[in-house]
C-alpha cells in the first residue's frame, strides 16, 4: 500500500505542471459543445435537409438571406472575386499601377473652391490666397469674367458670364466634370469668408464618406417651408461626393426650373427639390461653427467663445481684415496648442513617477525623445564646434570656415532663444542680455533633433540697477516637427531614357562589358532606352583617324548589335578636345536631342538595368527635380579577398564595397531643365569659356537652376573596381575629387589594414 501510495504521488507530481494546459482544454471542449447545443435550433435544422433553399424573408435583400453583406454595406465587407479566365481567349497581361492608390480607386480628402469676381480677384482672393490656400491640397478660384491679369501661384477658372446663378450652376458642372472622381470633400466659399483651413481638414476627417452631407450655416428660405433650410453660402458650406454625384442630372433642371436671386438659395433649392436633402449645421456629432462680424470690428479684441470656436467668419470686407483675422486666429491656434504641449508634460510626469525608472526616468524636454545611446564608438555623434563668426567643421572638410548663411541665421536665432528663455525663467529679479558667445556646439541627433550647448558671457541686471558679468552654460533643442509629405508632380516608367556614354582611349577595355550588359538588360527586356556614343578623341589621334581610328573596335561592337537587333540604332558623336569638360560635352549632345529627352549621363563603368533605369524616371521631374544618383563602388578585389573566392553573383549587393560619393558622373535630367540652366550659366560667364572646363553637369544646375537637386544612394548602380586615369588638365577641385575617389575605392579600413599587417610579417621574416 505505501509503495502504490509512493507510485501515485510521484505520477501526480510529474502531472502537476500539465494540470493547467489539460483543465484549459477540459473547460475549452464543455464550452463549445454548449455552445453547438444553443446555437442548433429547429429554424436550422431544415437547412440541412434535401431540396431547394427556403425563400428569403419578406423585405430582406437577396444578397442579405444568403449570407453576404447587403446593398448598404458593400464598402464594409470585403467579398472575393474567383478568377476565372475564359481558354478560348488568349492571354494578355495585366498592366499594374505602380500605386497601390490608384489601383484601388482611393480618393483624395478636400476639394476647395472660392467664388470671386473680376472686382476682387487682386483684393480679398489675393488675401485668402495668401492666408489659407497653402493649408489645402487642392483650391481652384471661378469668376465669370477673367481679369487682364490673373495673380501668381492662383488657378482661375473663369466662366464667361458674371450672373450669380449662372456663375453657381457653371461652378457645379466643372467641379463633378474635373474632379468628381478624386475627391471625397467638396468645401465652397466666397472670398469674402475668411476659413480657419485646418480646422475645416480637421472636421471632414471626422465625417463619413458613405453619406449624403450639406453641411453649412443653416438659413431659412424667406416666405418657404420651415422645416427646409439652405446654407448660407458667406460662411462656406460642405458637400459630399455622393451629394455631388446624385445633384449632377439635376443641375439643367435647376436652372431651367428654380428661380432665385442668390446662389447659395438656388442650390439650396435644388438639393432639397431633387434629393429631399436639407442643410444642417450639426453632423455625426461634428459642428460647423460660424461667426458673422460686425461693421468695424476689431479681430484683436474678440474673445467670445463663439468667435474662437469659428470655423468660418463672414463678411470680411477688405484685405487688412482678411490678414487681422488671420492673425488672430493664428494666435489662438498657438495658445491652444501651447497649452495642449504643457497639459501633455504634466501627464508625462505624473505617468514617470508611477514607472520603475520613477522621476529619474524624465527626459529633457519633457515629451522630446531621449539623446540617442550608441552602442559602440563607431555611433558615436560628434558635436561640431562653432562661435559667432566661424565654423570648425566645413562640408568641404576644411578645418575652419566663416560662418555664412542659413548657419548663420541658426547660430544667431539660437543664442537669442537662450537669452530669451533666461529672461523669462529668472524675471523681475534679474535681468540678462548677452556680451559673447565664449563656445558654442551642436550635433544633429535623428532620434530627437538638432541639440545645442552653448557658453555664454552674461550681463545680469538687478531690478536696484547693480550688473554683474557672468558665464553660463545654457542647452537647447530644436526638435523634429511633424513630418509632412511634399507634393511632387505626377510621373510615369513609361518615358523613354537617352543614356549618353562618353568614350576615353583608355576607357576601351570596358566598352565591351557595358554593351554586354546595355543589351541583355535594356534590349533583350524591350525597355523603352536609347543609347548614344561620344568617342572623345585627343588631336593627335584625330589627325590620324584616316590611317588608325583608336575607336574602330567599339564602332564593330555597335555595327554587331545593331545587326542583331534590326530595329536599333546607336548612333554616336565623335569631338576632338584636350580637355574633356562635361559640360561642354554635354553641349554638343543637348543640341542634336529634342528639349523633352530625359537624359542618363552614364560612365563606361556602368552596369545598366532596369531597376535603375525606372527609378531614372522617377527621380526626375521636367522643371521640378533632377537625379545624382550615388553608385555602388566595389573594393580591390586584390586587397579584399586576397586569393580568396570572390563573390559569384554581380548582383549580389552584399559584395565588399562603398557608395562613392566624391564621383558625380551619373545624372538624371531633361534636356529643356539643361538648356535653361545652361542659358543662365551663359549669361554669367560671357566668353569666359575656360570656366568650363572645371564645372560638371552638377554644378550647373546647383548654382543655375531653381530646380530640386536630388542625390542619394543607388544601390542598383553597380560599378567593378578599376583605377581610373584623373585627367591632370581638369580643374584642381575635380582632379583632387579624382585622386579621392580611387584612394577610398581601394578598400576599407579593416582590409587595409589586414594587408599591411600581412606585409609587416612577410617583410619581418
Amino acid at each position: 500500500a505505501v509503495a502504490a501510495a509512493m507510485r501515485l504521488g510521484a505520477v501526480l507530481s510529474a502531472l502537476r505542471p500539465a494540470l493547467p494546459l489539460l483543465l484549459g482544454l477540459s473547460l475549452g471542449c464543455s464550452l463549445s459543445l454548449l455552445r453547438a447545443s444553443w446555437s442548433h435550433g429547429p429554424a436550422e435544422e431544415r437547412c440541412l435537409a434535401p431540396g431547394p433553399p427556403a425563400p428569403p424573408a419578406r423585405g430582406a435583400p437577396p444578397e442579405a438571406a444568403e449570407g453576404r453583406p447587403g446593398p448598404g454595406h458593400e464598402d464594409f465587407r470585403p467579398r472575393i472575386v474567383p478568377y476565372y479566365r475564359d481558354p478560348n481567349k488568349p492571354y494578355k497581361k495585366v498592366l499594374r499601377t505602380r500605386y497601390i492608390q490608384t489601383e484601388l480607386g482611393f480618393h483624395e480628402r478636400l476639394f476647395v473652391a472660392v467664388l470671386t469676381s473680376k472686382a476682387t480677384l487682386n483684393t480679398l482672393a489675393v488675401a485668402v490666397n495668401k492666408t489659407v490656400a497653402h493649408h489645402f491640397p487642392r483650391l481652384l478660384y471661378f469668376s465669370g469674367l477673367r481679369s487682364a491679369k490673373v495673380p501668381h501661384g492662383m488657378v482661375l477658372v473663369a466662366h464667361g458670364d458674371e450672373r450669380p446663378i449662372w456663375l453657381m450652376y457653371e461652378t457645379m458642372n466643372y467641379i463633378h466634370q474635373h474632379f468628381g472622381s478624386d475627391y471625397d470633400w467638396f468645401y465652397i466659399m466666397q472670398d469674402d469668408t475668411y476659413a480657419q483651413a485646418e480646422q475645416v481638414k480637421a472636421l471632414v476627417t471626422h465625417l463619413s464618406i458613405n453619406q449624403d452631407v450639406y453641411l453649412g450655416r443653416a438659413e431659412e428660405f424667406i416666405g418657404g417651408d420651415e422645416q427646409a433650410r439652405y446654407c448660407h453660402g458667406g460662411f462656406g458650406y460642405l458637400l459630399s461626393r455622393s451629394l455631388l454625384l446624385k445633384l449632377h442630372p439635376h443641375l439643367d433642371s435647376c436652372r431651367n426650373e428654380i428661380l432665385s436671386v442668390r446662389p447659395d438659395e438656388w442650390l439650396g433649392r435644388c438639393i432639397i427639390d431633387f434629393l429631399g436633402i436639407t442643410c444642417v449645421s450639426q453632423l455625426q456629432g461634428q459642428h460647423y461653427h460660424t461667426y458673422e462680424l460686425a461693421k468695424n470690428t476689431e479681430p484683436e479684441k474678440e474673445e467670445e467663445e463663439e468667435f474662437q470656436t469659428a470655423l468660418a467668419v463672414h463678411p470680411v470686407s477688405d484685405m487688412t481684415l482678411m490678414y487681422r483675422l488671420h492673425k488672430q486666429f493664428s494666435r489662438i491656434q498657438l495658445d491652444r496648442v501651447y497649452q495642449e504641449i504643457e497639459d501633455l508634460q504634466m501627464q508625462i510626469r505624473n505617468l514617470t513617477a508611477l514607472t520603475p525608472a520613477g522621476e529619474a526616468g524624465v527626459t529633457w524636454p519633457v515629451g522630446i525623445n531621449a539623446p540617442f545611446l550608441p552602442k559602440s564608438r563607431f555611433e558615436v555623434i560628434s558635436w561640431d564646434y562653432f562661435t559667432e563668426q566661424h565654423l570648425f567643421s566645413c562640408p568641404d572638410g576644411s578645418p575652419k570656415c566663416e560662418l555664412s548663411g542659413a548657419s548663420k541665421a541658426d547660430v544667431s536665432e539660437i543664442i537669442e532663444s537662450a537669452v530669451e528663455q533666461l529672461n523669462r525663467l529668472y524675471q523681475p529679479l534679474l535681468r540678462f542680455s548677452k556680451r559673447q558667445l565664449l563656445n558654442g556646439y551642436r550635433r544633429f541627433d535623428p532620434t530627437r533633433g538638432m541639440e545645442y550647448t552653448l557658453d555664454l558671457l552674461l550681463e545680469a541686471a538687478t531690478q536696484k540697477g547693480h550688473s554683474h558679468v557672468l558665464a553660463k552654460r545654457v542647452s537647447l533643442v530644436r526638435p523634429l516637427s511633424k513630418v509632412e509629405i511634399i507634393p511632387m508632380p505626377y510621373v510615369t516608367e513609361a518615358t523613354r531614357v537617352q543614356l549618353v556614354l562618353p568614350l576615353m582611349v583608355q576607357d576601351l577595355d570596358f566598352v565591351a562589358n557595358f554593351l554586354d550588359m546595355f543589351a541583355m538588360n535594356t534590349l533583350d527586356m524591350h525597355d523603352n532606352a536609347l543609347l548614344t556614343l561620344l568617342f572623345i578623341y585627343h588631336p593627335y589621334d584625330a589627325q590620324r583617324v584616316g590611317q588608325v581610328d583608336v575607336f574602330a573596335g567599339v564602332k564593330a561592337m555597335v555595327g554587331e548589335l545593331e545587326k542583331r537587333y534590326a530595329e536599333v540604332k546607336i548612333p554616336w558623336i565623335s569631338v576632338k578636345t584636350e580637355v574633356p569638360s562635361q559640360v561642354k560635352l554635354m553641349d554638343i549632345v543637348s543640341k542634336k536631342h529634342p528639349v523633352d529627352t530625359l537624359f542618363f549621363l552614364a560612365s563606361v563603368w556602368t552596369e545598366i538595368n532596369m531597376e535603375f533605369l525606372n527609378r531614372c524616371r522617377m527621380n526626375t521631374i521636367s522643371n521640378w527635380q533632377v537625379f545624382f544618383p550615388v553608385h555602388f563602388q566595389e573594393f580591390n578585389p586584390a586587397l579584399v579577398y586576397r586569393g580568396e573566392q570572390t563573390a559569384s553573383s554581380s548582383t549580389d549587393f552584399l559584395r565588399d564595397g562603398h557608395f562613392d560619393r566624391h564621383s558625380f558622373a551619373e545624372a538624371c535630367f531633361y534636356n529643356s531643365d539643361y538648356m535653361t540652366a545652361r542659358t543662365k550659366l551663359a549669361a554669367d560667364i560671357l566668353d569666359r569659356d575656360e570656366v568650363l572646363e572645371s564645372m560638371e553637369v552638377f554644378d550647373v544646375f546647383l548654382h543655375y537652376s531653381g530646380l530640386h537637386l536630388f542625390r542619394a544612394v543607388e544601390p542598383g548602380l553597380v560599378q567593378k573596381y578599376t583605377l581610373r586615369s584623373c585627367n591632370p588638365r581638369l580643374s584642381e577641385e575635380l582632379y583632387h575629387r579624382c585622386v579621392l575617389s580611387n584612394l577610398e575605392g581601394l578598400a576599407s579600413r579593416s582590409h587595409l589594414a589586414m594587408a599591411l599587417f600581412e606585409q609587416e610579417q612577410a617583410n619581418s621574416t
